[in-house]
């Protein structure tokens, strides 16, 4: 979602942009109804009336935490003519309802819209009703798109998670082991676990990835791990019953096939990663 937008109000070309997740409007844009003068003077001449200073104080008040009360009394109560710019309201308040942008392009005064519909109300009437509603206009088309973005994601992740499902069908559950592994005598035990969990040895799987640090066990799911972890613990037991290796290792990889099925289909191991 774009983070700037333009509207037209009254022929006029007024910037929203946002900061912190909340939208702000040019007040140099909407200044531009009275195009007689300088949108600095048109904002200041605004701002320096004893309402909209004290509209601002408000304002700041309920959202502004470290709005600085004891800048707005001096501000408020200095003797002589109130003259007023944002700069100085920023500076001695620490306001955050007002910021000044530099910039060719998408300079300027901006405001909260909160405050920036009060100024509406300063240039005329009719130019803040039709400014309100070119902006509440400009929300909903937001919103729209938002719901177009939420639900092509929607159907997106269910294609993409049928194509995980079936990759998980072909890469993480264990394949049966052939007989032709189940003849070889492995010069470890560790290796006899890879087999059966993974397929291959720990050499097969270095050869095959030259490009890899680590071993393969370094690449493994979590799901892998946990049934890693449970194989090591029925070895030892068949390891005690005597089963000669290439028993032990069909019995393994049996073991391998059921729990990473279960695994897989399990909500709690989702809620883990």
């Amino acid at each position: 979602m774009k983070t700037t937008s333009k509207i037209i109000v009254s022929n006029v070309e007024i910037t929203v942009t946002q900061l912190n997740n909340e939208d702000y409007i040019s007040l140099t844009d909407m200044a531009g109804y009275k195009d007689n003068l300088e949108a600095r003077i048109v904002v200041s001449n605004w701002m320096s009336t004893y309402y909209t200073v004290d509209f601002l104080a408000i304002w700041e008040q309920v959202n502004n935490p470290n709005f600085n009360r004891m800048g707005f009394h001096t501000v408020r109560n200095r003797e002589g003519r109130l003259l007023l710019t944002p700069k100085r309201w920023v500076e001695m308040t620490n306001a955050i309802g007002i910021f000044s942008k530099s910039g060719r392009y998408g300079g300027g005064i901006f405001a909260h819209k909160d405050i920036a519909f009060e100024f509406g109300t300063w240039l005329s009437p009719e130019f803040k009703y039709f400014l309100i509603r070119e902006f509440q206009r400009l929300k909903e088309d937001e919103n729209n798109q938002l719901k177009l973005e939420w639900n092509l994601q929607r159907t997106l992740a269910k294609v993409n998670y049928q194509i995980h499902t079936d990759a998980i069908k072909e890469n993480l559950i264990p394949q049966e082991v052939t007989k032709q592994q189940a003849s070889f005598v492995y010069a470890n035990e560790a290796d006899l676990l890879n087999v059966a969990l993974f397929g291959i040895t720990a050499k097969e799987w270095r050869d095959s990835n030259p490009d890899k640090a680590g071993n393969i066990r370094d690449y493994a799911t979590l799901e892998q791990l946990v049934v890693l972890s449970n194989m090591e613990s029925v070895n030892a037991l068949l390891i005690r019953q005597s089963l000669p290796q290439n028993e032990r290792l069909l019995q393994l990889n049996k073991v391998a096939i059921t729990q990473m099925k279960s695994l897989l289909a399990s909500n709690t191991m989702k809620k883990l990663k």
